[in-house]
């Protein structure tokens, strides 16, 4: 075996199940994204900064290892050491939602259990969209990964191109499965959904918002619990949301305004969030390397330049915001 992978075991310990976090999926749960050094090993110790960060701003939990975190080029082990290292620094401070992906619901119900074990607070896994599904044949892959587990889950319905799940989905899921709590859609146009939902499982179901975090403050209005961004901007992004809810919209719209270009940017590529996400975390200080895991996205000059730009309305908001404090 590779000794990069075997060094990974050796941070795999089990956790007592559900022994910690006892909060909920609130306002702003970032993606962590996998730390890697120049030599594209996963960089142990910078995701311990980026948990802190997480945890010192005040989110109610972080995910991973979820599409943000480059999941699909991360191998098992990889995977493992992520959770249990993120359980072990988030210390319960903040929850750890631990994404459990797989095209087999089998696997994937395995994947959860293990994830159960080294301490995750929620499940989180995405629904199979490789390949045309029918409603039904979702529901049942979703029942048997809920029903491995105990602690809440979360399902991701990500589905480039086509209709997420709605309210009958979302009803018909929570009640053969319980702990069936929140779901995560990637969806524009979805405030009569997120509605829906709410109505068909009296409260039963959380909405989250991913797709970055793009259309957080049209969802607010509907009732969404919060949006799950990156994490390089999930401490101004709380801002939008604090200030959204003490009925300040003209400054929730004036930070978020600030946000939004670096959100659509990055968001017409997935290897291109990555890129940006990971630049952005070092000129914050956050992350030592931008490194992403090849295969990527060739960045030239051109998006560069205009990566960079989108990043200067941050850190120059950043920068006032330290001052103003």
């Amino acid at each position: 075996m590779d000794d990069r992978l075997t060094g990974l075991e050796d941070h795999l310990h089990v956790n007592v199940p559900g022994s910690g976090w006892r909060g909920e999926l609130r306002d702003v749960v970032p993606v962590i994204p996998t730390p890697f050094d120049l030599d594209e090993d996963v960089d142990l110790d910078a995701l311990r900064v980026l948990i802190d960060f997480a945890a010192n701003s005040q989110m109610s939990a972080v995910c991973i290892p979820a599409y943000g975190s480059e999941f699909y080029k991360l191998t098992s082990i990889e995977k493992s050491s992520l959770i249990t290292l993120a359980v072990e620094q988030a210390d319960q401070r903040i929850g750890v939602v631990a994404q459990s992906n797989h095209g087999s619901a089998r696997i994937a119900a395995d994947i959860a259990r293990q994830n159960e074990d080294f301490g995750a607070d929620v499940i989180s896994f995405a629904l199979p969209r490789q390949f045309p599904l029918r409603e039904a044949d979702l529901l049942r892959y979703s029942e048997r990964v809920c029903k491995a587990v105990h602690v809440p889950v979360m399902v991701q319905d990500f589905n480039p191109g086509g209709t997420t799940v709605g309210a009958q989905f979302a009803r018909r899921l929570h009640e053969s499965a319980p702990n069936f709590c929140y779901l995560k859609l990637e969806q524009s146009l979805m405030a009569t959904t997120v509605q829906e939902i709410l109505e068909e499982t009296h409260g039963g179901v959380q909405v989250l918002s991913g797709w970055g975090g793009m259309h957080l403050l049209e969802l607010l209005p509907a009732g969404i619990a919060g949006v799950v961004p990156g994490l390089a901007v999930c401490d101004l992004l709380q801002q939008v949301v604090m200030c959204y809810r003490n009925r300040n919209a003209a400054e929730a719209s004036r930070l978020f305004n600030i946000v939004l270009p670096h959100i659509v940017y990055g968001l017409q590529n997935l290897e291109l969030f990555h890129h940006s996400e990971k630049a952005l975390l070092v000129k914050r200080g956050l992350l030592p390397s931008a490194t992403v895991r090849e295969p990527s996205l060739t960045i030239d000059d051109v998006t560069r330049e205009y990566m960079d730009l989108t990043h200067s309305y941050i850190l120059e908001a950043l920068e006032q915001e330290a001052g103003a404090g």
